[in-house]
């Protein structure tokens, strides 16, 4: 299992044009292909850089790793905080969003997810 943890998001909502901003962990089982680590904060900074929503974001990233490499599991995990929760409407600073995106053995095995969630510290 390969793993980069705390990587750096910055995104702007497509819905409220205000920006969110937070951590992405990314762990994939290789099967064959490995990648560069920085590679994978590439893609998740090539996604996060359109007008975006979270949800689509974390499976914008999670496909992107499995169709260039075809690991044998993939998983995606993103905690923001979005300033149209803060900065309008119910103004509630220090609320996450959290959203995941679990492929193949991630997916199918559950020690395999448990050993991804232990490693990012979730």
């Amino acid at each position: 299992m390969v793993i980069v943890r705390d990587i750096d998001i910055y995104s702007m909502c497509e819905h409220h044009v205000v920006p969110f901003f937070g951590k992405a962990h990314i762990g994939y089982i290789p099967n064959g292909k490995v990648l560069g680590l920085s590679k994978l904060a590439r893609i998740a900074e090539m996604f996060a850089r359109r007008l975006q929503v979270q949800e689509r974001l974390t499976k914008q990233i999670a496909q992107a790793v499995e169709e260039v490499l075809q690991p044998s599991g993939v998983a995606v995990v993103i905690e923001c905080t979005h300033m149209c929760m803060v900065m309008r409407g119910v103004q509630k600073a220090g609320a996450n969003t959290i959203t995941s995106s679990m492929r193949g053995m991630f997916l199918d095995d559950q020690r395999t997810r448990e050993e991804f969630f232990r490693l990012i510290g979730k």
